[in-house]
């Protein structure tokens, strides 16, 4: 009997001879990420943001095509005129007639391309993975958005007043408004925000590009991090609802900002109600998801890539909703030289 890549359980399935079944797709995912980090990092402050993103991609792209998969990038680079590979609708995977599983797939390549091409801190490589239908195809627009952890389900609001929802997020975490920390994109269109959530007394940690690693730390307990507030990337807002839903955090969610000419598209894209709020179950609602991401600069969720004499060293997050497994991953990638041996002991 053959096995379910997504969820590893047992699967009847008819596929051919060169169709490997257990292969576990999310270590297969870890690879695609940790090489893209890997291709990146070597970019790492030398102020060519778009550089980094282009060999980041490369990479991505070029692992994922040897992963036993039927793939289909659902949120990607772009529209396939504007980005040269990882396409909106492009289709990933092994391409030798095997009978694979099919794969919806979500994918940031170099999530702070700016935080790499100057060397600061928080730049990470992530996808997200469901079966087939399981992300919401979200257009390259904004999305307004608050991330916040399992304790919090449901209490927090878009349309409420940002004293309301900081006031019942202390309450249900049992502090005071002026032990949160609130994590924003430091941009103009937030100035409002910033005021009103000082105003009503809780701390603020602004960040200069990246609110999807953020995102996971406030969902994750012990972080630090009690909030996510603002408006950032709706493609973005779709792989941290992944990752949201991993963590058993909560997340409310509505695009913004779109062009007439997106607003037409949303409906190709089985949205029917731009001004919808979506809660994380919505935007990321298949049963089998994955989450893999990996460490580029240095972070407070991750760690970077660090170069040694030998090899490379990454730090990895991989998740997957199915088994509720939650894992941080330190890999060491050995060069292949004739001098690398590994000893097996007598027994």
């Amino acid at each position: 009997m053959a096995t379910n890549v997504l969820t590893e359980e047992p699967a009847m399935m008819t596929h051919t001879p060169t169709a490997n079944f257990e292969t576990d797709l999310a270590m297969e995912f870890l690879r695609v990420v940790e090489e893209s980090a890997i291709a990146s990092a070597k970019t790492m402050g030398q102020g060519d943001r778009k550089h980094a993103d282009e060999v980041a991609t490369e990479a991505m792209r070029r692992v994922m095509d040897s992963v036993p998969m039927d793939g289909t990038i659902v949120i990607g680079e772009g529209e396939r005129d504007e980005a040269p590979m990882l396409y909106i609708g492009e289709k990933v995977g092994k391409q030798d007639g095997g009978s694979y599983p099919a794969v919806d797939i979500a994918v940031d390549p170099l999530e702070g391309t700016n935080l790499c091409a100057t060397g600061s801190p928080g730049a990470i490589t992530v996808l997200a993975a469901s079966e087939r239908g399981g992300l919401l195809h979200a257009p390259d627009c904004y999305m307004e958005k608050i991330v916040v952890g399992p304790s919090c389900k449901g209490v927090v609001d878009l349309e409420a007043p940002v004293s309301h929802n900081l006031h019942v997020i202390a309450k249900v975490l049992d502090r005071d408004v002026a032990d949160l920390v609130i994590i924003i994109l430091d941009r103009p269109r937030h100035e409002k925000l910033i005021n009103e959530i000082r105003k009503a007394g809780a701390r603020i940690r602004l960040i200069s590009d990246g609110d999807l690693s953020p995102g996971v730390a406030a969902s994750m307990l012990g972080s630090g991090v009690h909030a996510v507030m603002g408006t950032g990337g709706a493609p973005e807002g779709v792989i941290t609802a992944a990752a949201v839903r991993c963590l058993n955090g909560y997340m409310v969610g509505r695009l913004v900002g779109y062009t007439p000419e997106q607003g037409e598209r949303m409906k190709d894209m089985g949205i029917s109600d731009p001004k919808r709020i979506y809660t994380a179950d919505e935007l990321a609602p298949g049963k089998n998801i994955i989450f893999a991401a990996t460490g580029v600069t240095e972070g407070t969720l991750l760690k970077g890539v660090r170069f040694f004499g030998d090899g490379v060293r990454t730090t990895s997050l991989v998740m997957k909703l199915s088994k509720g497994k939650v894992r941080f991953i330190e890999s060491i990638h050995l060069d292949k030289r004739p001098d690398v041996k590994v000893r097996i002991p007598e027994r």
